[in-house]
């Protein structure tokens, strides 16, 4: 990382044998038990990636999946057009924290700038962390948010008693996806290892239809309800014998209405 000073010798984080950077450098395999490491001002973190599953076909077809379904606007998927799509390994702190019940916990951080946040909450299967492969260079992007400050974020987000278990540097492989929809550009990013989608900002679904189906639907077995409360105030038992025929009677009338109702909405929203 640009600016960062490294001190002439520091310590692997797995055997303990001395290594030495050149100046400037900060990915560096131990040449004693060929770990991976990653240099953040002179501390020493474990350097993994995690190996891509999916092809740019198949992570296009996650993001097709995820655009028809129940978070996005209906036919996102039919209705959208994609502009772009880039592919790379992107930095993240992983952080597995032990809680004071023996519990571990993991929090995940951007380790570089990103507008998609909801990157941390991804969910990385542990087992399947590589040692990094130098070979990945190319396609990695450099990390720029230094581990303190990724730190600090991370105990902000779990306050709870608990200490840090294990830190380390992982680079995940996206697939980042744009595009548009009724003239607006989107960006949704696909966790090529296990298909997650991830997006801060898309096309969602307008809850107002289903708001407006249910509250009606609410007010008018309400009003059904309250025929028997009325009608055996108004005329005793046979008042109340009206009433409840008046509910079953018109309830029965409502409810295929009220149904067809919220099918139109879901078919339409």
């Amino acid at each position: 990382m640009d600016g960062i000073a490294i001190e002439n010798t520091i310590k692997c984080t797995q055997c303990g044998g001395e290594l030495h950077p050149d100046e400037g450098q900060i990915f560096l395999t131990c040449p004693y038990c060929s770990s991976t490491v990653y240099l953040d001002k002179a501390q020493v973190v474990f350097h993994w990636y995690l190996a891509p599953t999916l092809d740019e076909a198949k992570a296009r077809a996650s993001l097709a999946r995820w655009m028809a379904g129940n978070q996005t606007v209906k036919d996102l998927d039919k209705k959208s057009r994609l502009t772009g799509v880039a592919f790379e390994y992107f930095p993240l702190w992983y952080f597995k924290n032990r809680q004071y019940d023996g519990k571990e916990i993991v929090l995940l951080e951007p380790a570089a700038a990103t507008a998609v946040s909801e990157l941390k909450m991804l969910k990385l299967p542990g087992g399947d962390l590589r040692k990094y492969d130098p070979g990945l260079d190319s396609q990695a992007h450099t990390p720029t948010v230094p581990l303190d400050a990724a730190r600090q974020w991370a105990g902000a987000r779990h306050p709870a008693r608990s200490e840090i278990a294990e830190q380390a540097l992982v680079h995940i492989p996206l697939y980042t996806f744009k595009y548009t929809f009724q003239n607006q550009l989107y960006t949704a990013i696909v966790e090529a290892a296990t298909g997650g989608v991830v997006a801060n900002i898309y096309p969602a679904k307008s809850e107002a239809p289903y708001l407006m189906a249910g509250g009606l639907s609410a007010v008018v077995f309400l009003i059904l309800a309250s025929a028997p409360v009325i009608g055996a105030i108004a005329g005793g038992e046979v008042g109340l014998s009206i009433g409840l025929g008046v509910c079953a009677g018109l309830g029965l009338l409502a409810a295929p209405v009220l149904f067809a109702l919220a099918v139109w909405v879901a078919a339409k929203v």
